[in-house]
């Protein structure tokens, strides 16, 4: 694997190997130093807890090394393109990692980048939450395909991401947003028959083994933020929808009231902090496939 800008980046036994991967590193911990002598650079554009812990610790237990590069204190503040970083941090390190607006700006790195290239986040896609996401899912489910999956809230970069992840992964997503929130058209198109958008939270949620939601404030705010709170907050009345069994996920960070109630994603249905783990686990998976042995 070159680069890890989208989940339609990998082929569905890539994409089943690292899920099931990063399950059996939680089980068995890690094992050895894999990566000693590995160094992971991380660009940071963004805010950031979990992008930044899981993939600075994943490399240190993995018995590589992280360095954490702030744009202010980069060149970059001052004008350096994207490209001529990319051509030079190839030469210092195995793996960039980025995390950044625009995916356009991930994409320059990785067009100029000799060394791998990681989108630990961009406004349309973030991949890596997809690999955790499903790994939670098969932790809990003992299984990633035919399964019914319900998103409720923005058609954001989470949710375009979990759409490509089910469609590799052979499950189905019901997606309730409002109008003009919709997940990337050409993510949709390209899905198929694995995506169908709605705008009821009922509806998506019914019968759903996982319901999923994001952060209503990531990215935006004013009359967007109108349009989702309070139709689209995850309650007990919309999992009460959902499978007697289903699980809810949200990537974090939450705000209790606005797109979750406190009451599902503190309940017992909650595998929100599993999920969280496994953004670690996920991520040692994905760099050892990079950079280390099958």
């Amino acid at each position: 694997m070159k680069d890890f800008l989208t989940v339609s980046d990998l082929g569905r036994k890539e994409f089943s190997f690292l899920v099931r991967r990063a399950v059996s590193m939680k089980k068995r911990g890690a094992r050895g130093q894999p990566l000693k002598g590995k160094t992971l650079a991380m660009i940071f554009c963004k805010p950031s807890t979990r992008t930044r812990a899981s993939f600075e610790a994943g490399m240190a237990q993995l018995g590589g090394h992280a360095l954490n590069l702030d744009p202010q204190s980069m060149q970059t503040s001052r004008g350096e393109s994207a490209a001529d970083t990319a051509r030079t941090l190839s030469r210092y390190v195995d793996c960039i990692m980025a995390r950044v607006y625009a995916h356009s700006e991930v994409e320059e790195l990785a067009r100029h980048s000799s060394v791998p290239v990681v989108n630990g986040l961009s406004n349309t896609h973030h991949p890596c939450q997809a690999l955790a996401d499903f790994a939670t899912i098969l932790d809990r489910k003992g299984r990633t395909d035919k399964l019914e999956i319900a998103w409720i809230g923005d058609g954001s970069n989470v949710c375009n991401s979990l759409i490509e992840a089910c469609a590799l992964a052979g499950s189905r997503m019901r997606a309730a947003t409002p109008a003009g929130l919709e997940p990337d058209g050409r993510v949709v198109e390209a899905a198929g028959g694995a995506v169908e958008l709605v705008r009821d939270p009922a509806e998506a949620a019914a019968g759903a083994d996982v319901v999923a939601t994001d952060t209503f404030s990531s990215m935006h705010g004013g009359s967007r933020m109108k349009k989702l709170s309070p139709r689209y907050r995850v309650t007990e009345k919309v999992m009460g929808a959902s499978a007697a069994d289903s699980v809810f996920l949200h990537c974090l960070p939450a705000k209790r009231g606005v797109e979750v109630d406190a009451s599902v994603i503190d309940g017992p249905r909650s595998a929100v902090w599993d999920e969280a783990e496994y953004r670690l686990h996920a991520q040692k998976a994905l760099l050892l496939s990079m950079l280390g042995r099958r």
